[in-house]
Protein backbone atom coordinates (compact mmCIF):
# COMPACT_ATOMS: atom_id res chain seq x y z
CA UNK A 1 0.00 0.00 0.00
CA UNK A 2 0.89 3.68 -1.01
CA UNK A 3 0.91 5.78 2.47
CA UNK A 4 2.61 8.80 0.78
CA UNK A 5 0.96 11.97 2.51
CA UNK A 6 -0.27 9.40 5.55
CA UNK A 7 1.76 11.40 8.20
CA UNK A 8 1.14 12.29 11.47
CA UNK A 9 -0.04 15.51 12.19
CA UNK A 10 -2.14 17.47 14.66
CA UNK A 11 -5.38 16.28 13.36
CA UNK A 12 -4.64 12.58 14.01
CA UNK A 13 -1.74 12.69 16.32
CA UNK A 14 -1.76 13.92 20.28
CA UNK A 15 0.80 12.84 22.94
CA UNK A 16 -1.16 10.64 25.27
CA UNK A 17 -1.23 12.61 28.73
CA UNK A 18 -3.84 11.76 31.80
CA UNK A 19 -3.58 15.89 31.71
CA UNK A 20 -6.35 15.78 29.12
CA UNK A 21 -9.00 13.91 31.47
CA UNK A 22 -9.35 17.24 33.65
CA UNK A 23 -9.45 19.49 30.78
CA UNK A 24 -12.11 17.37 29.37
CA UNK A 25 -13.95 17.13 32.92
CA UNK A 26 -13.80 20.80 33.32
CA UNK A 27 -16.03 21.17 30.42
CA UNK A 28 -18.81 18.22 30.10
CA UNK A 29 -18.59 17.54 33.80
CA UNK A 30 -17.93 21.52 34.96
CA UNK A 31 -21.25 21.22 38.17
CA UNK A 32 -20.44 17.57 39.07
CA UNK A 33 -18.26 17.41 42.38
CA UNK A 34 -14.77 16.31 41.76
CA UNK A 35 -13.30 16.24 45.26
CA UNK A 36 -14.67 15.75 48.55
CA UNK A 37 -13.32 16.65 51.59
CA UNK A 38 -15.13 17.01 54.78
CA UNK A 39 -17.44 19.60 54.25
CA UNK A 40 -15.53 21.17 51.05
CA UNK A 41 -16.97 20.61 48.05
CA UNK A 42 -15.07 21.18 44.80
CA UNK A 43 -16.83 20.84 41.58
CA UNK A 44 -15.14 19.82 38.57
CA UNK A 45 -15.12 23.55 37.03
CA UNK A 46 -13.75 24.71 40.43
CA UNK A 47 -11.01 21.64 40.50
CA UNK A 48 -9.88 23.02 37.11
CA UNK A 49 -9.58 26.61 37.83
CA UNK A 50 -7.51 25.89 41.17
CA UNK A 51 -5.17 23.42 39.46
CA UNK A 52 -4.77 25.70 36.66
CA UNK A 53 -3.71 28.78 39.02
CA UNK A 54 -1.20 26.43 40.67
CA UNK A 55 0.49 25.46 37.57
CA UNK A 56 0.45 29.17 37.23
CA UNK A 57 1.95 30.18 40.32
CA UNK A 58 4.67 27.82 40.04
CA UNK A 59 5.67 28.53 36.85
CA UNK A 60 5.53 32.34 38.17
CA UNK A 61 8.24 30.98 41.09
CA UNK A 62 10.59 29.93 38.07
CA UNK A 63 9.47 26.31 37.80
CA UNK A 64 9.31 24.83 34.16
CA UNK A 65 9.95 22.39 32.04
CA UNK A 66 11.99 19.40 33.78
CA UNK A 67 12.41 20.88 37.06
CA UNK A 68 10.68 18.62 40.14
CA UNK A 69 7.89 19.65 42.38
CA UNK A 70 8.09 17.82 46.01
CA UNK A 71 4.93 17.43 47.89
CA UNK A 72 5.09 15.84 51.67
CA UNK A 73 1.46 15.90 52.11
CA UNK A 74 -1.57 13.46 53.17
CA UNK A 75 -4.43 12.59 50.94
CA UNK A 76 -6.18 15.71 51.11
CA UNK A 77 -7.41 18.03 48.05
CA UNK A 78 -4.21 20.13 47.66
CA UNK A 79 -2.17 16.62 46.63
CA UNK A 80 -4.84 15.70 43.97
CA UNK A 81 -4.33 19.49 42.84
CA UNK A 82 -0.88 19.17 42.43
CA UNK A 83 -0.93 15.94 40.48
CA UNK A 84 -2.63 18.21 37.66
CA UNK A 85 -1.02 21.24 38.61
CA UNK A 86 2.53 20.39 38.49
CA UNK A 87 2.79 18.39 35.10
CA UNK A 88 0.49 21.42 33.66
CA UNK A 89 3.35 23.46 34.37
CA UNK A 90 5.43 21.17 32.35
CA UNK A 91 7.35 20.01 35.84
CA UNK A 92 7.70 16.61 36.98
CA UNK A 93 5.89 15.47 40.23
CA UNK A 94 7.80 14.15 43.45
CA UNK A 95 5.50 12.80 46.22
CA UNK A 96 7.16 11.96 49.25
CA UNK A 97 6.17 9.33 51.63
CA UNK A 98 5.01 11.26 54.78
CA UNK A 99 6.22 8.35 56.91
CA UNK A 100 9.76 8.53 56.01
CA UNK A 101 12.56 9.68 58.57
CA UNK A 102 14.46 12.91 58.42
CA UNK A 103 17.65 11.68 56.83
CA UNK A 104 15.74 9.93 53.73
CA UNK A 105 13.77 12.67 53.07
CA UNK A 106 17.23 14.60 52.89
CA UNK A 107 18.12 12.03 50.19
CA UNK A 108 15.29 12.34 48.14
CA UNK A 109 15.07 16.07 48.18
CA UNK A 110 18.51 16.04 47.40
CA UNK A 111 18.57 13.35 44.86
CA UNK A 112 15.84 14.30 42.98
CA UNK A 113 16.53 18.31 42.90
CA UNK A 114 13.08 19.31 43.97
CA UNK A 115 12.59 23.20 42.98
CA UNK A 116 9.28 23.61 45.45
CA UNK A 117 8.03 21.44 48.29
CA UNK A 118 4.80 22.23 49.09
CA UNK A 119 4.56 20.67 52.66
CA UNK A 120 1.15 19.72 54.81
CA UNK A 121 1.50 21.74 58.23
CA UNK A 122 2.14 18.73 60.18
CA UNK A 123 5.21 17.86 58.50
CA UNK A 124 6.83 21.06 58.49
CA UNK A 125 8.56 20.58 61.47
CA UNK A 126 10.25 17.39 59.52
CA UNK A 127 11.04 18.85 56.34
CA UNK A 128 12.54 21.77 57.77
CA UNK A 129 15.22 19.43 59.39
CA UNK A 130 15.48 17.53 56.05
CA UNK A 131 16.28 20.68 54.68
CA UNK A 132 18.88 21.77 56.63
CA UNK A 133 20.63 18.32 56.42
CA UNK A 134 20.88 18.96 52.48
CA UNK A 135 24.27 19.85 50.31
CA UNK A 136 21.88 20.83 47.43
CA UNK A 137 19.99 23.79 47.23
CA UNK A 138 16.97 23.81 49.11
CA UNK A 139 13.59 23.91 47.46
CA UNK A 140 11.35 27.17 47.67
CA UNK A 141 8.56 26.02 50.47
CA UNK A 142 5.07 26.09 50.75
CA UNK A 143 3.06 25.27 53.85
CA UNK A 144 -0.16 23.82 53.33
CA UNK A 145 -2.38 23.83 56.28
CA UNK A 146 -5.38 22.06 56.87
CA UNK A 147 -8.18 23.44 58.32
CA UNK A 148 -10.31 20.51 58.42
CA UNK A 149 -8.10 18.38 60.38
CA UNK A 150 -8.01 21.39 62.72
CA UNK A 151 -3.96 21.43 61.42
CA UNK A 152 -3.14 25.43 61.71
CA UNK A 153 -0.32 27.05 59.65
CA UNK A 154 3.14 27.76 61.69
CA UNK A 155 3.00 30.61 59.42
CA UNK A 156 6.70 30.54 58.93
CA UNK A 157 6.77 29.81 55.23
CA UNK A 158 4.69 31.10 51.94
CA UNK A 159 0.93 29.69 52.45
CA UNK A 160 -0.72 27.48 49.94
CA UNK A 161 -3.99 29.62 49.58
CA UNK A 162 -1.66 32.98 49.49
CA UNK A 163 0.56 31.19 46.74
CA UNK A 164 -2.54 29.85 45.38
CA UNK A 165 -3.92 33.18 44.39
CA UNK A 166 -1.11 34.63 42.56
CA UNK A 167 -1.33 32.24 39.51
CA UNK A 168 -3.56 33.05 36.43
CA UNK A 169 -7.09 31.12 36.28
CA UNK A 170 -6.80 31.71 32.12
CA UNK A 171 -2.84 30.13 32.50
CA UNK A 172 -2.40 27.66 29.41
CA UNK A 173 -1.23 24.49 30.80
CA UNK A 174 1.89 22.99 29.06
CA UNK A 175 1.06 19.84 27.08
CA UNK A 176 3.67 17.21 27.09
CA UNK A 177 5.79 17.21 23.43
CA UNK A 178 6.27 13.62 23.73
CA UNK A 179 4.37 11.33 25.45
CA UNK A 180 7.61 10.03 26.95
CA UNK A 181 7.99 13.06 28.58
CA UNK A 182 8.35 12.62 32.44
CA UNK A 183 5.42 12.82 34.54
CA UNK A 184 6.35 11.83 37.74
CA UNK A 185 9.35 10.77 40.02
CA UNK A 186 8.28 8.05 43.18
CA UNK A 187 11.14 6.57 45.39
CA UNK A 188 11.23 3.11 46.12
CA UNK A 189 10.97 2.07 50.04
CA UNK A 190 15.09 1.68 49.61
CA UNK A 191 14.66 -2.21 50.15
CA UNK A 192 18.89 -2.55 48.75
CA UNK A 193 19.81 0.80 50.57
CA UNK A 194 19.03 4.26 49.25
CA UNK A 195 15.54 4.13 47.66
CA UNK A 196 15.76 4.49 43.97
CA UNK A 197 13.81 7.45 42.03
CA UNK A 198 11.56 5.53 39.57
CA UNK A 199 10.84 7.98 36.45
CA UNK A 200 7.28 7.72 35.17
CA UNK A 201 6.11 8.94 31.50
CA UNK A 202 2.84 10.49 30.25
CA UNK A 203 1.92 7.58 28.13
CA UNK A 204 2.34 5.19 31.26
CA UNK A 205 0.22 6.49 33.38
CA UNK A 206 -2.44 7.56 30.84
CA UNK A 207 -3.19 4.07 29.33
CA UNK A 208 -2.74 3.10 33.13
CA UNK A 209 -5.55 5.32 33.44
CA UNK A 210 -7.62 3.33 30.21
CA UNK A 211 -6.82 -0.05 31.89
CA UNK A 212 -8.20 0.31 35.70
CA UNK A 213 -11.44 0.84 34.23
CA UNK A 214 -11.48 -1.94 31.56
CA UNK A 215 -10.65 -4.45 34.79
CA UNK A 216 -12.19 -2.81 37.64
CA UNK A 217 -15.81 -2.36 35.87
CA UNK A 218 -15.88 0.83 36.38
CA UNK A 219 -19.38 2.88 36.10
CA UNK A 220 -19.14 6.68 35.31
CA UNK A 221 -19.22 9.23 38.20
CA UNK A 222 -18.08 6.12 41.20
CA UNK A 223 -17.29 8.18 44.50
CA UNK A 224 -13.67 6.68 44.98
CA UNK A 225 -12.58 6.83 48.76
CA UNK A 226 -8.54 8.32 48.57
CA UNK A 227 -7.11 5.52 51.29
CA UNK A 228 -4.19 4.72 48.95
CA UNK A 229 -1.59 7.54 49.55
CA UNK A 230 -1.20 9.73 47.08
CA UNK A 231 2.53 9.56 47.73
CA UNK A 232 2.42 5.70 46.99
CA UNK A 233 2.99 5.17 43.42
CA UNK A 234 0.46 8.66 42.61
CA UNK A 235 -2.33 6.77 44.02
CA UNK A 236 -2.03 3.99 42.20
CA UNK A 237 -3.18 6.49 39.01
CA UNK A 238 -6.54 6.95 40.53
CA UNK A 239 -6.47 10.34 40.82
CA UNK A 240 -5.65 10.82 37.46
CA UNK A 241 -8.30 8.46 35.97
CA UNK A 242 -11.30 10.00 37.84
CA UNK A 243 -11.94 12.93 35.75
CA UNK A 244 -12.09 10.51 32.83
CA UNK A 245 -15.37 9.08 34.18
CA UNK A 246 -16.49 11.93 36.15
CA UNK A 247 -15.80 9.97 39.46
CA UNK A 248 -15.80 11.69 43.23
CA UNK A 249 -12.85 11.62 44.68
CA UNK A 250 -13.41 11.63 48.61
CA UNK A 251 -10.40 12.99 50.39
CA UNK A 252 -9.27 10.96 53.68
CA UNK A 253 -6.58 11.82 55.76
CA UNK A 254 -6.18 9.56 58.72
CA UNK A 255 -7.45 6.12 57.89
CA UNK A 256 -9.20 3.76 60.19
CA UNK A 257 -11.88 2.06 60.13
CA UNK A 258 -14.76 4.42 61.21
CA UNK A 259 -13.60 6.92 58.76
CA UNK A 260 -14.23 4.72 56.18
CA UNK A 261 -17.71 3.47 57.46
CA UNK A 262 -18.79 7.07 57.77
CA UNK A 263 -17.48 7.71 54.17
CA UNK A 264 -19.52 4.98 52.80
CA UNK A 265 -22.83 5.41 54.88
CA UNK A 266 -22.54 9.70 54.72
CA UNK A 267 -20.40 10.25 51.00
CA UNK A 268 -22.21 7.56 49.31
CA UNK A 269 -18.50 6.07 48.33
CA UNK A 270 -18.42 2.84 46.32
CA UNK A 271 -14.71 1.96 45.52
CA UNK A 272 -11.96 2.50 47.47
CA UNK A 273 -7.93 0.56 47.14
CA UNK A 274 -6.21 -0.45 49.99
CA UNK A 275 -3.40 -3.07 51.28
CA UNK A 276 -4.54 -5.79 53.54
CA UNK A 277 -4.41 -4.01 56.29
CA UNK A 278 -7.17 -1.81 55.67
CA UNK A 279 -9.47 -4.96 54.85
CA UNK A 280 -8.40 -6.48 58.91
CA UNK A 281 -8.90 -2.78 60.02
CA UNK A 282 -12.50 -3.17 58.54
CA UNK A 283 -13.29 -7.02 59.31
CA UNK A 284 -12.05 -6.24 62.61
CA UNK A 285 -14.15 -2.94 63.43
CA UNK A 286 -15.75 -2.62 66.54
CA UNK A 287 -19.75 -2.34 67.02
CA UNK A 288 -19.54 1.32 67.49
CA UNK A 289 -17.89 2.31 64.27
CA UNK A 290 -19.61 0.07 61.68
CA UNK A 291 -22.64 1.67 59.82
CA UNK A 292 -24.98 0.20 57.75
CA UNK A 293 -24.74 0.70 54.06
CA UNK A 294 -27.25 -0.21 51.07
CA UNK A 295 -24.88 -1.00 48.28
CA UNK A 296 -21.50 -3.23 47.56
CA UNK A 297 -18.32 -1.41 48.14
CA UNK A 298 -15.70 -2.73 45.13
CA UNK A 299 -12.29 -2.80 46.78
CA UNK A 300 -8.82 -2.99 44.85
CA UNK A 301 -5.71 -4.25 46.97
CA UNK A 302 -2.81 -4.88 46.80
CA UNK A 303 0.23 -4.46 48.59
CA UNK A 304 0.66 -7.70 50.39
CA UNK A 305 -0.98 -10.66 49.31
CA UNK A 306 -4.30 -10.78 51.75
CA UNK A 307 -5.55 -13.96 54.38
CA UNK A 308 -8.21 -16.03 52.83
CA UNK A 309 -9.80 -16.32 55.92
CA UNK A 310 -9.92 -11.90 55.84
CA UNK A 311 -11.05 -11.72 52.32
CA UNK A 312 -13.91 -14.49 53.33
CA UNK A 313 -14.87 -12.23 56.56
CA UNK A 314 -14.87 -8.94 54.53
CA UNK A 315 -16.94 -10.33 51.77
CA UNK A 316 -19.86 -10.68 53.97
CA UNK A 317 -19.77 -7.44 55.32
CA UNK A 318 -20.77 -6.06 52.44
CA UNK A 319 -17.25 -5.14 50.12
CA UNK A 320 -16.59 -6.90 47.42
CA UNK A 321 -12.44 -7.76 47.15
CA UNK A 322 -10.28 -7.69 44.20
CA UNK A 323 -6.79 -8.55 44.37
CA UNK A 324 -4.12 -6.87 42.33
CA UNK A 325 -0.19 -6.55 42.17
CA UNK A 326 2.00 -4.32 41.23
CA UNK A 327 5.30 -2.17 42.01
CA UNK A 328 6.88 1.35 42.01
CA UNK A 329 7.80 0.52 38.65
CA UNK A 330 4.93 -0.08 37.24
CA UNK A 331 3.01 2.67 38.12
CA UNK A 332 1.15 0.74 40.48
CA UNK A 333 -1.18 -1.97 39.85
CA UNK A 334 -0.49 -4.29 36.36
CA UNK A 335 -2.00 -7.53 37.52
CA UNK A 336 -5.33 -8.73 38.67
CA UNK A 337 -7.19 -11.90 39.60
CA UNK A 338 -9.99 -12.12 37.22
CA UNK A 339 -13.18 -13.93 38.64
CA UNK A 340 -14.82 -16.34 36.51
CA UNK A 341 -18.32 -17.24 37.08
CA UNK A 342 -18.21 -21.14 37.63
CA UNK A 343 -15.94 -20.38 40.97
CA UNK A 344 -19.22 -18.97 42.50
CA UNK A 345 -19.57 -22.92 42.89
CA UNK A 346 -16.73 -23.88 44.77
CA UNK A 347 -16.63 -24.06 48.66
CA UNK A 348 -16.01 -20.61 50.77
CA UNK A 349 -12.46 -21.51 51.14
CA UNK A 350 -11.29 -22.45 47.70
CA UNK A 351 -13.06 -19.27 46.47
CA UNK A 352 -11.28 -17.27 49.00
CA UNK A 353 -7.98 -19.00 48.07
CA UNK A 354 -8.33 -17.63 44.51
CA UNK A 355 -9.15 -13.96 45.14
CA UNK A 356 -5.62 -14.22 46.91
CA UNK A 357 -4.22 -14.98 43.76
CA UNK A 358 -2.24 -11.98 42.20
CA UNK A 359 -3.70 -13.15 38.95
CA UNK A 360 -3.03 -12.31 35.03
CA UNK A 361 -1.75 -9.12 33.01
CA UNK A 362 -3.94 -6.48 33.41
CA UNK A 363 -5.31 -5.02 29.54
CA UNK A 364 -2.62 -2.22 29.34
CA UNK A 365 0.29 -4.59 29.87
CA UNK A 366 1.62 -6.45 27.00
CA UNK A 367 2.91 -9.61 28.98
CA UNK A 368 3.00 -10.81 32.71
CA UNK A 369 4.68 -14.18 33.15
CA UNK A 370 7.53 -16.19 35.68
CA UNK A 371 10.60 -17.29 34.47
CA UNK A 372 13.31 -18.91 36.03
CA UNK A 373 17.42 -17.78 36.17
CA UNK A 374 17.68 -18.49 32.27
CA UNK A 375 14.58 -16.31 31.43
CA UNK A 376 12.98 -19.82 30.36
CA UNK A 377 8.80 -19.89 31.23
CA UNK A 378 8.36 -21.99 34.33
CA UNK A 379 6.17 -24.50 33.98
CA UNK A 380 2.08 -23.62 34.83
CA UNK A 381 1.80 -26.10 37.61
CA UNK A 382 1.27 -24.02 40.40
CA UNK A 383 4.49 -25.60 42.12
CA UNK A 384 7.63 -24.28 39.91
CA UNK A 385 9.11 -21.40 41.58
CA UNK A 386 10.45 -18.51 39.56
CA UNK A 387 10.67 -14.77 38.90
CA UNK A 388 7.89 -12.46 37.72
CA UNK A 389 9.00 -10.75 35.14
CA UNK A 390 6.63 -7.78 32.97
CA UNK A 391 6.74 -5.87 30.12
CA UNK A 392 4.43 -3.40 28.50
CA UNK A 393 3.96 0.42 28.84
CA UNK A 394 3.02 0.81 32.23
CA UNK A 395 6.59 0.33 33.33
CA UNK A 396 9.07 2.96 34.10
CA UNK A 397 11.29 4.83 31.72
CA UNK A 398 14.12 4.01 34.43
CA UNK A 399 15.83 4.88 37.63
CA UNK A 400 17.19 8.76 37.76
CA UNK A 401 20.79 8.82 37.84
CA UNK A 402 21.22 5.19 38.36
CA UNK A 403 21.94 3.87 34.65
CA UNK A 404 23.41 0.55 35.83
CA UNK A 405 20.24 -0.33 38.01
CA UNK A 406 18.00 0.35 34.94
CA UNK A 407 19.94 -2.18 33.15
CA UNK A 408 19.73 -4.52 35.81
CA UNK A 409 15.70 -4.31 35.77
CA UNK A 410 15.54 -4.71 32.05
CA UNK A 411 17.68 -7.19 31.74
CA UNK A 412 16.17 -9.60 28.91
CA UNK A 413 13.55 -7.48 27.47
CA UNK A 414 11.49 -7.64 30.54
CA UNK A 415 11.56 -5.54 33.56
CA UNK A 416 12.44 -7.77 36.60
CA UNK A 417 10.41 -7.48 39.72
CA UNK A 418 12.06 -9.38 41.62
CA UNK A 419 9.17 -11.31 43.68
CA UNK A 420 8.78 -14.75 43.21
CA UNK A 421 6.09 -16.68 42.40
CA UNK A 422 4.14 -20.02 40.91
CA UNK A 423 2.09 -19.91 38.03
CA UNK A 424 -1.41 -21.91 37.75
CA UNK A 425 -2.86 -23.83 34.55
CA UNK A 426 -4.65 -20.80 33.72
CA UNK A 427 -1.63 -18.39 33.68
CA UNK A 428 -2.64 -16.78 37.14
CA UNK A 429 0.79 -16.11 39.18
CA UNK A 430 0.83 -16.42 42.55
CA UNK A 431 3.31 -14.86 45.08
CA UNK A 432 5.41 -17.80 46.87
CA UNK A 433 7.91 -15.62 48.59
CA UNK A 434 9.71 -12.30 48.51
CA UNK A 435 13.38 -12.07 47.12
CA UNK A 436 16.02 -10.37 49.01
CA UNK A 437 14.19 -10.84 52.21
CA UNK A 438 11.59 -7.67 51.85
CA UNK A 439 9.14 -7.69 54.32
CA UNK A 440 6.24 -5.62 52.99
CA UNK A 441 3.98 -4.13 56.53
CA UNK A 442 0.76 -2.60 55.50
CA UNK A 443 1.82 -2.06 52.05
CA UNK A 444 5.01 -0.51 52.81
CA UNK A 445 8.05 -2.53 51.22
CA UNK A 446 10.81 -2.44 54.18
CA UNK A 447 14.65 -3.90 54.16
CA UNK A 448 15.85 -5.91 56.35
CA UNK A 449 19.30 -4.97 55.59
CA UNK A 450 18.27 -1.61 55.73
CA UNK A 451 17.26 -2.48 59.38
CA UNK A 452 20.18 -4.69 60.85
CA UNK A 453 22.18 -1.73 59.37
CA UNK A 454 20.40 0.34 62.13
CA UNK A 455 20.46 -2.51 64.51
CA UNK A 456 24.61 -3.02 64.10
CA UNK A 457 24.94 0.28 65.32
CA UNK A 458 24.21 -1.18 69.30
CA UNK A 459 26.94 -1.18 70.50
CA UNK A 460 25.84 -4.99 72.66
CA UNK A 461 24.99 -6.08 69.03
CA UNK A 462 27.52 -8.60 67.55
CA UNK A 463 25.51 -10.21 65.06
CA UNK A 464 21.59 -9.68 63.81
CA UNK A 465 19.19 -10.47 61.05
CA UNK A 466 16.04 -9.21 60.11
CA UNK A 467 12.81 -11.19 58.69
CA UNK A 468 9.60 -11.10 57.92
CA UNK A 469 7.18 -11.94 61.26
CA UNK A 470 3.14 -12.57 60.16
CA UNK A 471 1.18 -9.99 61.78
CA UNK A 472 -2.77 -10.33 62.19
CA UNK A 473 -2.76 -6.36 61.54
CA UNK A 474 0.09 -5.69 58.92
CA UNK A 475 0.34 -8.64 57.02
CA UNK A 476 4.07 -8.53 58.46
CA UNK A 477 6.33 -6.54 60.58
CA UNK A 478 10.26 -7.00 60.98
CA UNK A 479 11.27 -9.34 63.56
CA UNK A 480 15.21 -9.35 64.48
CA UNK A 481 17.32 -11.94 65.80
CA UNK A 482 20.30 -10.91 67.56
CA UNK A 483 23.22 -12.34 68.70
CA UNK A 484 24.94 -9.99 71.61
CA UNK A 485 28.73 -9.70 72.29
CA UNK A 486 29.97 -11.70 74.94
CA UNK A 487 29.44 -10.48 78.51
CA UNK A 488 27.29 -7.72 76.65
CA UNK A 489 23.16 -7.09 77.40
CA UNK A 490 20.52 -5.56 76.37
CA UNK A 491 16.87 -5.48 76.47
CA UNK A 492 13.95 -5.97 73.41
CA UNK A 493 12.80 -2.43 74.35
CA UNK A 494 16.07 -0.80 74.95
CA UNK A 495 16.77 -2.51 70.99
CA UNK A 496 13.01 -1.17 70.04
CA UNK A 497 13.97 2.25 71.23
CA UNK A 498 17.48 2.38 69.73
CA UNK A 499 16.29 1.41 66.04
CA UNK A 500 13.22 3.76 66.22
CA UNK A 501 15.69 6.67 66.60
CA UNK A 502 17.45 5.63 63.58
CA UNK A 503 14.72 4.89 61.16
CA UNK A 504 10.60 5.39 60.47
CA UNK A 505 8.18 3.93 63.06
CA UNK A 506 7.05 1.34 61.03
CA UNK A 507 10.33 -0.11 59.99
CA UNK A 508 11.15 -0.90 63.41
CA UNK A 509 11.22 -4.39 64.36
CA UNK A 510 8.05 -5.21 66.84
CA UNK A 511 9.71 -8.22 67.96
CA UNK A 512 13.25 -9.16 69.12
CA UNK A 513 14.78 -12.49 70.12
CA UNK A 514 18.20 -13.25 71.44
CA UNK A 515 19.54 -16.04 70.33
CA UNK A 516 22.51 -17.38 68.54
CA UNK A 517 22.29 -16.83 64.80
CA UNK A 518 22.35 -20.73 62.49
CA UNK A 519 24.82 -20.14 60.27
CA UNK A 520 26.25 -22.00 57.12
CA UNK A 521 30.18 -22.98 57.62
CA UNK A 522 31.27 -20.06 55.43
CA UNK A 523 29.13 -17.84 58.41
CA UNK A 524 26.37 -16.87 55.93
CA UNK A 525 23.75 -16.50 58.95
CA UNK A 526 20.50 -19.13 57.83
CA UNK A 527 17.79 -16.67 57.35
CA UNK A 528 15.44 -19.44 56.58
CA UNK A 529 15.58 -21.38 59.71
CA UNK A 530 14.85 -17.86 61.49
CA UNK A 531 12.15 -17.31 59.21
CA UNK A 532 10.11 -20.32 60.31
CA UNK A 533 10.81 -19.73 64.05
CA UNK A 534 9.63 -16.42 63.26
CA UNK A 535 6.11 -17.97 61.91
CA UNK A 536 5.59 -19.82 65.08
CA UNK A 537 5.93 -17.08 67.38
Amino acid sequence: MDETGLDKCAANFVPLTPLSHLQRAASIFATREALVYGNQRLTYADYHRRVTQLASALNKAGVGKGDVVATILPNIPAQSEAAFAVPACGAILNTINTRLDVDTVAYILAHGEAKVVLVDSQFLPMTMDAIDQMDAPAPMIIEVPDDVAGIKGIGTQQDYEDFLQTGDPQYRWVMPDDEWDSLALNYTSGTTGRPKGVVYHHRGAYLMTMGTPISWELPLFLRYLQIVPLFHCNGWNHTWMLPALGGTAICCRDISAGAIYDAIADKGVTHFGGAPIVLNMIVNAKDDMRRDFDHVVEVFTAGAPPAPATLSAIGKLGFNIKQVYGLTETYGHVTECIWQAEYATLPEQDQAAIKAQQGVAMPMMEDVTVVDDQMTQVPRDGTTQGEIVMRGNSVMKGYLKNPEATAEAFAGGYFHSEDLAIQHENGAIQISDRAKDIIISGGENISSVEVEGALMHHPAVNLCAVVAKPDDKWGEVPCAFIELKEGAAATEPEIISFTRERLAGFKTPKTVVFQELPKTSTGKIQKFELRSLAKKM
